[in-house]
């Protein structure tokens, strides 16, 4: 379940992103952090598991305009490998009421591979439609 960031959190936000490379180190997550309390148009939200209650993801965003950029995104290793990452990036797809969204080097390869995911699930769902407006052609 996708939760928005609040000061309460924070402690447990920073330990998620410090599973990112580029914030491992201290002061380089705290100025992190400080853009997404003080920028507007960035927003930092926890994945909850269903399962556990626990927070065990953490996705980071910048809107503009119409668009949103996936800045950072970090999984808890126990988490890992259950689609966690894609059911954020869904999630915020679906809070923003978007289609593709833009990416960082660092998250290109998971925001390409979502892309593609929800393009092929995209495709699949028209051609059941089509096929059931032949079917009803055919009747």
């Amino acid at each position: 379940m996708l939760t928005a960031f609040k000061s309460d959190y924070e402690k447990i936000a920073m330990g998620l992103l410090s599973y990112i490379d580029d914030l491992k180190v201290t002061s380089r997550l705290k100025e992190e952090m400080d853009l997404y309390t003080d920028e507007d148009n960035r927003q930092l939200f926890l994945w909850k598991s269903d399962e556990t209650d626990d927070f065990c993801g953490v996705i980071g965003i910048e809107e503009n305009d119409d668009l949103i950029l996936v800045r950072h995104i970090a999984v808890n290793p126990s988490y890992r490998n259950e689609g966690i990452a894609y059911q954020m990036i869904d999630a915020v797809a679906e809070k923003y009421d978007v289609q593709t969204m833009m990416s960082t080097l660092e998250t290109s390869d998971l925001v390409t591979k979502w892309q593609k995911k929800k393009n092929a699930e995209s495709d699949a769902e028209s051609e059941g439609e089509a096929g059931l407006d032949q079917e009803k052609l055919d009747d």
